[in-house]
């Protein structure tokens, strides 16, 4: 067991790799630890078995870390890091997601977490990973040096007098089966065009769907069922992806999508009928009602638009926590992104220098004729003539579409611009755009 062992943390706790021999004490843990019923459970069950079997292109048992008493060889405490690629505006970027993030009630407070991230860190980074992100609740991993910046989830419901029905004698004009490996040129175009819509997305190539499609367990609470939508005449005109397990009363999906010249106003109903069915299935399986229907696709998608009585219910997306350690090299990584942005708006041609602070440190963008040279981090005694001020990491909103400088301004009042000048300069660079990123677990 030396071999793994990544620090000796005292009073007896060793931190190192998991090994595909620790299955059973994590899939307990987790179980114990993040469980919120019999079938969230079960799914947390299969996802760490998953994880551990080694069956993800991305991630294998020793990107788990675990904590351990020396003594009774316990497991305290565990998180893992999920290597992936997201996209920014179309540029790739590489990510890491700490996930399954837990310890033990009587160890809490020992620093465990922070022990474990410091790790997850220096991994990332060794895989050149700008940016780490991870889901979670309020507040806490502030604390590790992440921001609330990045839309999550939030979507549309509605319940069972807003499923459209379908005439006496009409037959549903659109089928769903489940998807196979012959359909995933399909699936994979039609979701990577659904991702231009957003300015952040997770970029899956040929093996990571098919990992999706075959390699997990049935109720691994992140695999998707992924079903094609076929006319009548057996062509596929779209696909989407349902939950295995639903959640308390309602049945959501969280991928949907269609083909070119396909029309949402005419497979929509098709789409809401299938997922009612579906949860009612479901709600028979694994014990539960079914009330409520959703589409949490984000907080902006066609389907919202072409039959919003239908799915009155409004939720509002959380977000991602998000990590960036050097940000002028991903600023240099998005340069693209930012020139074209300029390039399109009413600072075509801009030359300038865009200094900004963040109270501790700051940031300096050079721009000529419209292209962005050095970007370069300033120092605290630097600072002078910043043309805005943020809090610390309350820039990354900006950075990653959550929110607009007017919205910064609003909610932080020590979030400032000089000028209008500025703040719309910012605005050209930086628009409040939506995204809704389905990650790689």
């Amino acid at each position: 067991m030396a071999e793994n062992v990544i620090r000796t943390l005292g009073d007896g706790l060793v931190l190192r790799h998991a090994t595909p021999q620790d299955e059973k004490a994590l899939v307990a843990f987790n179980r114990r630890i993040h469980g919120e019923g019999e079938w969230d459970e079960k799914g947390l069950e299969d996802w760490t078995r998953d994880l551990l079997r080694g069956g993800s292109p991305t991630f294998k048992a020793g990107d788990v870390t675990v904590v351990e008493s020396s003594a009774t060889k316990e497991i305290l405490s565990t998180c893992c890091l999920i290597s992936q690629t997201w996209s920014y505006e179309g540029l790739p970027f590489k990510v890491g997601r700490p996930e399954l993030v837990g310890t033990d009630p009587g160890f809490r407070r020992r620093g465990l977490v922070r022990q474990q991230f410091e790790v997850l860190h220096e991994w990332s980074a060794q895989r050149g990973e700008l940016v780490q992100v991870i889901t979670g609740i309020p507040y806490y991993y502030r604390q590790f040096g992440y921001e609330m910046a990045l839309s999550l989830s939030g979507g549309r419901a509605g319940y069972a007098n807003h499923v459209p029905e379908l005439k006496e004698g009409e037959e549903d004009p659109y089928t769903f089966r489940l998807a196979t490996e012959a359909d995933l040129p399909f699936v994979k175009s039609a979701y990577e065009r659904g991702c231009q819509r957003d300015l952040v997305a997770a970029l899956r190539d040929e093996a990571e769907w098919r990992y999706e499609l075959t390699g997990k367990s049935p109720y691994n609470i992140n695999r998707r069922e992924i079903y094609v939508i076929e006319d009548r005449a057996e062509k596929p005109v779209g696909m989407l992806g349902i939950p295995p397990l639903k959640w308390g009363h309602s049945m959501m999906l969280d991928l949907y999508e269609l083909a070119p010249g396909a029309a949402w106003t005419a497979v929509t109903p098709s789409v809401i009928r299938f997922l009612w069915q579906k949860g009612e299935d479901l709600a028979r399986e694994q014990g539960q009602t079914q009330t409520i229907f959703g589409f949490w696709l984000g907080e902006s998608h066609p389907a919202y638009e072409v039959i919003p009585t239908k799915m009155p219910r409004e939720q509002k997306p959380y977000a991602f926590y998000v990590r960036v350690p050097d940000l002028p090299a991903f600023l240099q990584t998005i340069r693209p992104v930012l020139e074209k942005r300029l390039a399109a708006s009413a600072f075509a041609g801009y030359t300038g220098e865009l200094k900004l602070s963040f109270y501790r440190d700051g940031l300096r963008l050079d721009i000529k004729d419209g292209e962005i040279g050095a970007i370069q981090t300033l120092s605290q005694e630097n600072l002078n003539g910043c043309a805005a001020h943020f809090p610390p990491l309350v820039f990354l909103q900006l950075v990653f579409g959550y929110r607009s400088v007017p919205e910064l301004r609003h909610s932080f009042a020590d979030c400032s611009t000089r000028d209008l000048e500025t703040a719309n300069l910012l605005e050209a660079l930086f628009p409040k755009k939506p995204s809704h990123v389905w990650p790689i677990s």
